[in-house]
């Protein structure tokens, strides 16, 4: 479960896991405009001392236009990790990710999911975060990673 494209190193850190195990990837993307109010990600901004982008937060794409932007980063995601010799396929959601998600779970019989994204400190602190609400929802182990660099 991911919020924006993935970075190289992003792509290289989850494809290198399992080691030589052969793995599949079944990405499940949310446009990160959807998924948590201006003032969260403003929070969190300043939270990691980023000012500018705090600044920047209200131009953050939102409604259709998240939708536009998510469609290329999970093309872009999709692209790198099948560069990288890994099978992958994705889709893009609009609402509910975590239903989204244990659906999916269920549906291909994932082993574990991975749930890569910025820090979310505020979200985090309250357990309110998309890893520690999916560890209590799709019976698979969840690990959290945070995103190697901007994208």
């Amino acid at each position: 479960m991911i919020e924006k494209a993935l970075t190289s190193a992003d792509v290289e850190f989850v494809t290198t896991l399992h080691g030589d195990e052969e793995v599949s990837f079944h990405v499940l993307l949310q446009p990160r405009g959807e998924q948590a109010d201006r003032l969260l990600r403003a929070i969190d901004d300043i939270a990691l001392g980023e000012l500018d982008e705090a600044v920047r937060e209200g131009e953050t794409p939102e409604g259709e236009e998240a939708l536009s932007v998510g469609e290329r980063a999970l093309e872009v995601s999709l692209t790198a990790l099948r560069t990288a010799g890994a099978r992958a396929e994705g889709r893009l959601l609009e609402a509910h990710p975590l239903d989204a998600l244990k659906d999916m779970v269920a549906e291909v019989g994932a082993d574990e999911v991975i749930v890569l994204t910025d820090p979310h400190y505020v979200e985090e602190f309250f357990h309110r975060d998309w890893a520690s609400r999916a560890r209590h929802k799709v019976g698979v182990p969840v690990l959290k990673l945070f995103s190697h660099s901007k994208a």
